[in-house]
């Protein structure tokens, strides 16, 4: 399999799978949204859409994205990292994390954090799997507030 930045010509496969990935973990974004949304990723300078492809088709994607604070400066996010069920097993998740991880760094980031939710599931196996890749809980909680679109 082999990793590349995805485009937008890759979006209606990147939608399918994340559509996939939302209703297999309750989120609840709507296709919409989440169309809207990757078109605007994919063409971000201050983000990575990462793809998978197996035999030309594209089977899993990793989402990073940068922002800058006072604490630690420049950072990145692991958004969503998502490997369809029949590909999965393979060390694709670890490549992908690992080409997040290369991008960021690339960029100067001071850190690459990934949020972990549950919606209501046992996440307990993905502290385990991030902690063997390098990622360290620090204990904060993230709170957030919905704002009105106006």
């Amino acid at each position: 399999m082999s990793i590349r930045t995805a485009h937008e010509a890759d979006l209606p496969a990147l939608l399918a799978l994340a559509v996939a990935f939302y209703e297999e973990d309750g989120f609840t974004t709507p296709e919409g949204d989440l169309s809207a949304n990757l078109t605007t990723l994919i063409t971000s300078p201050a983000a990575r859409v990462a793809v998978s492809e197996e035999h030309g088709r594209i089977v899993a994607f990793a989402i990073t994205t940068t922002s800058f604070g006072l604490e630690s400066g420049l950072i990145a996010e692991l958004e969503d990292l998502y490997v369809a069920p029949e590909a999965r097993r393979r060390g694709e998740a670890g490549r992908l994390i690992e080409d997040s991880r290369g991008w960021a760094a690339e960029l100067g980031c001071s850190l690459l954090e990934i949020v972990i939710a549950p919606n209501g599931n046992d996440v307990s196996h993905l502290f385990d799997f991030y902690g063997k890749r390098g990622f360290q809980d620090e204990g904060r909680r993230l709170l957030s507030r919905p704002l009105s679109r106006t």
